[in-house]
């Protein structure tokens, strides 16, 4: 489905031409292609994504490909090769921002919800100065979701979640240093400091056990140019008097806070270096590492280098696939970040729960359930399951989360026998008599 901001008539009469009735669609996945990991703005192109993430909930969790639709909602590009190719398909001018943006989407939304008001509606690849926005503005209004952020955030959570059942630091005591403050970066943070909280802090302690640093440096109370969801984790200039007009650096904040845990959504190429690595491991046991960026040309650091100058104490995960690494005759095999182990289950939970809303406790719920498949007993044994098995998994936070919706009040449907409605739910790719 094409959208145009051009011709915002032509939303109903668009989605009414699926001939699709109320209960007949489950999940609409759209983009505006506005950040794309690792492509930036790629204007109508941005339709693979919607179209690859569909692929994944069907193939992982089995959602029915017949009641998915995959939307591009085209509000320009400011991608000067599209703009100027004589084959771009898409609007020819600047993306649109402001009201006129804002009017569309509201009406992309409110479309969505009046035909099909029971489908989840998932945002994927939203610009950082929408995505948050968005999910800020509907969030509590419609069953909506954003991989970008809850679902990074969640499996990050995951990994945190098992990293402190090995080093044996309850969540209330850890020091995250995130380095990359943007909207995945603070997404994780935001799931982490839930997490503090329910492990017994208040708000205001756990947002002080979270250090942000981005291009700016520590992001500070002074500092120009911060984004509403930035300042929460600003920290006093006070506490950092002394270090003159200069950025406060990745090391030093290291150096000084001494973290638990070191994320990294920075897409800066070796950004954990090994003077970066040694000094967490010179305060702290079993240190964290993520490096979650990807594609591998813009990891913060490689697994194998983390382990080798930490002597294999490192609690390691990436955001990209490695094999296993040996070292001092130990295999020690890298677990994946990767959204996949959420999503998918998360979707199918709420589309059989009915969920009027996604809420923190849905999120965690799913974390708690992707921490829950890790083999955490051997040596050198991953922080989160492998992603071979996503059938399995996805079934797994399924249940876990319509059981949390059921819990929360806010699912819509009879949950009589949760693991059977889940498999029944879940869509297999068979032949039917006289279709071979």
């Amino acid at each position: 489905m094409y959208l145009s901001i051009d011709h915002p008539q032509d939303l109903r009469p668009a989605f009414e031409a699926l001939g699709l009735g109320p209960d007949d669609v489950d999940l609409v996945v759209a983009t505006d292609a506005g950040q794309i990991l690792g492509i930036g703005d790629w204007g109508v192109g941005g339709m693979q994504i919607s179209v690859g993430k569909l692929a994944v909930y069907t193939a992982a969790a089995g959602i029915h490909p017949g009641r998915a639709v995959p939307v591009m909602l085209d509000v320009g590009t400011d991608n000067q090769a599209l703009l100027n190719d004589p084959l771009y398909v898409g609007n020819r001018h600047s993306r649109a921002r402001g009201k006129d943006y804002d009017a569309f989407v509201a009406a992309y939304v409110d479309t969505v919800r009046d035909l099909f008001p029971h489908a989840l509606l998932h945002w994927e690849d939203f610009g950082p100065a929408n995505g948050r926005r968005l999910l800020q503005t509907y969030g509590e209004k419609v069953c909506t979701f954003n991989d970008d952020l809850q679902g990074t955030g969640a499996v990050t959570l995951a990994c945190v979640l098992n990293a402190a059942r090995v080093s044996g630091t309850p969540m209330r005591e850890q020091r995250v240093v995130v380095f990359g403050a943007g909207t995945a970066g603070v997404g994780i943070a935001d799931q982490l400091r839930d997490a503090m909280v329910r492990d017994g802090l208040d708000s205001e302690e756990a947002v002080a056990r979270v250090w942000c640093v981005d291009r700016q440096g520590l992001l500070l109370r002074s500092t120009d140019g911060l984004r509403d969801y930035q300042r929460p984790y600003a920290r006093p200039d006070e506490e950092w008097s002394g270090g003159g007009e200069q950025p406060i650096g990745l090391k030093e904040v290291v150096d000084r806070v001494r973290p638990t845990v070191l994320v990294g959504t920075s897409t800066v190429h070796g950004a954990f270096g090994e003077d970066v690595v040694r000094s967490m491991a010179e305060h702290v046991e079993r240190p964290v590492v993520l490096p979650l960026s990807n594609p591998t040309e813009r990891i913060e650091a490689l697994p194998e280098d983390v382990l080798r100058w930490t002597d294999g104490k490192a609690l390691v995960a990436a955001g990209v696939p490695f094999d296993p690494v040996e070292l001092d005759g130990t295999s020690y095999v890298i677990g994946q970040a990767n959204n996949a182990l959420v999503y998918p289950g998360l979707g199918l939970g709420a589309v059989v729960a009915r969920a009027s809303r996604i809420t923190d406790g849905m999120l965690q719920a799913a974390a708690e359930a992707v921490a829950g498949l890790a083999d955490l007993s051997g040596p050198g044994a991953p922080l989160l399951p492998q992603v071979e098995n996503l059938r399995a998994a996805s079934a797994t936070v399924a249940v876990a989360v319509a059981r949390r919706a059921a819990e929360e009040g806010v699912a819509r449907a009879r949950l009589d026998d949760v693991i059977q409605q889940v498999q029944d739910a879940m869509w297999q790719p068979e032949y039917g008599p006289g279709e071979q």
